[in-house]
């Protein structure tokens, strides 16, 4: 009887690992990152203050995760595209001429992890 119970005991802790491994990975495919890149399009145009932008995004009650400057642009990461397109307007209204705001999509679902990890060369050795 003893032996019984550990043996379904054991079997039913796998599954369940398993299942949640598979849920929280899942998970994580799920999130899509979207960017916005602010870099001046003409030469002596300096890059825009964070501060200048994070005020703007906030009264217009964009939520974003970072801005970070980076090889003379600006980069804001949001946690959806519609955020990041919502941003994109406002920023062009308030923001002079001069700059360009381009949106780069940060594909984490899992058609581009299967793929990245079936492209990848295996070396062995």
């Amino acid at each position: 009887m003893n032996i019984r119970f550990f043996r379904g005991f054991r079997a039913t802790m796998l599954v369940s690992a398993i299942v949640l491994g598979a849920v929280l990975i899942w998970s994580g495919m799920q999130r899509t990152e979207s960017t916005l890149e602010i870099r001046s399009s003409q030469q002596g145009i300096s890059m825009p203050d964070g501060f200048f932008v994070w005020h703007h995004l906030d009264a217009n009650g964009i939520r974003f995760k970072s801005i970070t400057p980076e090889n003379n642009s600006l980069l804001i990461k949001f946690d959806s595209s519609a955020q990041s397109e919502a941003a994109k307007a406002v920023l062009y209204k308030t923001l002079p001429h001069g700059y360009v705001i381009a949106q780069q999509e940060e594909d984490v679902s899992a058609s581009a992890w299967l793929t990245r990890v079936l492209n990848e060369n295996i070396r062995i050795g």
